[in-house]
């Protein structure tokens, strides 16, 4: 199954949402790389293996479950999850790009990649939908995060 979608971070038209910089939202990505617990709900703990230029191996812990990935960054431009499949776990990729149509304007674009398999079966289809259902929601919370991570480091204080 393959999903993307974008999220809007600048919206030049909508004074009540704080605009942030290419520069801040790269941070923000490069820390959810880094220290994904901060992220990702249910995730005990984030072990960094090995760190080679711009690729990091990580293995992260969810209760008695691990999970192996890959991570690429690409500077000030993209991160690419690559999950192994296993035996217990769907394999795929996650790949966040900034784009930015113009100085104004700032996006957020989530690929999803997976080997489930897609299926028209009424069933497959309603799973398919809640899977990118909570894809979406999870995005939009890594927005949020990066939101107070960015307004944290403005204002003296931890991060909320």
């Amino acid at each position: 199954m393959n999903f993307e979608h974008l999220i809007q971070i600048n919206d030049p038209l909508n004074p009540f949402v704080e605009s942030m910089t290419r520069e801040q939202l790269w941070e923000g990505l490069v820390l959810r790389a880094e220290q994904p617990q901060l992220f990702v709900m249910g995730l005990d703990s984030c072990t960094i293996l090995s760190r080679d230029g711009n690729v990091l191996e990580r293995e992260l812990h969810y209760g008695q479950a691990t999970v192996r990935d890959r991570v690429t960054l690409q500077d000030s431009q993209s991160v690419r999850y690559d999950i192994l499949p296993t035996a217990e776990y769907v394999g795929g990729s996650l790949t966040m790009t900034i784009e930015q149509p113009d100085e104004l304007q700032l996006f957020l674009r989530f690929e999803y990649a997976t080997t489930l398999p897609v299926s028209t079966d009424q069933d497959a289809v309603q799973t398919q939908e809640i899977v990118k259902s909570a894809y979406r929601e999870n995005d939009i919370d890594t927005v949020r995060l990066i939101r107070q991570y960015v307004a944290g480091k403005q204002e003296p204080g931890p991060l909320h």
